[in-house]
């Protein structure tokens, strides 16, 4: 198993395409973690999370032949487990809460009517703070899956635009987008956290 260990995922893809179970065995080894802790961030539920890890390895198995190695392993991972969460939880409208942070509406005195306050710190920064680690993570829980997604892949995983789209197969644009409309959403969420622990 060790000899299995010190090979790189393309020795190891190339040998499980070939039927050798020991290097599929090692991969799902290698990627099993990162896996489950990616689709616990996603799905917040342990029983889905499992759910998600089963599904994603047996996904690669079924299409490993296909991976052409263009993009890392990981990142093809993250694209596998992301589109099993989304078919578990069907992609919904943004409810209307959301989609008035898409342009900043102005009332008839020509004033922002909604005004979401800047933070120096972005809401990754907060978990740094245990005390708001909890707020942070019941007002991620609340993010519709599309935006969710992207916040996770982005401020928490520390993926770039460009990778997230590929792991998504959307735009950069459209990824920024999304991730402005989940910070913007979060933000608000703790702004009453925030003013109050400025207050005391």
């Amino acid at each position: 198993m060790k000899a299995q260990q010190e090979k790189s995922d393309q020795q190891l893809i190339h040998a499980a395409t070939k039927g050798d179970k020991a290097a599929f065995s090692a991969l799902v080894n290698r990627y099993e973690e990162m896996v489950y802790k990616f689709s616990y961030k996603v799905c917040r539920d342990r029983d889905k999370a499992e759910e998600a890890l089963q599904d994603t390895f047996v996904n690669m198995y079924r299409s490993l032949s296909s991976f052409d190695g263009r993009s890392k392993l990981s990142t093809w991972l993250y694209r596998i487990v992301t589109n099993n969460c989304l078919m578990k939880r069907r992609r919904r409208k943004l409810d209307d809460l959301l989609e008035s942070y898409d342009e900043p509406s102005v009332t008839d005195q020509g004033t922002m009517a909604h005004h979401v306050p800047r933070w120096d710190e972005t809401p990754v920064d907060i978990l740094m703070n245990n005390e708001l680690g909890e707020v942070l993570d019941t007002a991620i829980q609340k993010l519709p899956m599309d935006y969710r997604v992207v916040f996770i892949l982005r401020d928490v995983e520390e993926n770039s635009n460009e990778e997230t789209a590929k792991i998504l197969g959307i735009s950069v644009e459209a990824t920024k987008s999304r991730l402005r409309r989940a910070r913007a959403f979060l933000r608000d969420e703790l702004n009453p956290y925030m003013t109050a622990e400025s207050e005391a």
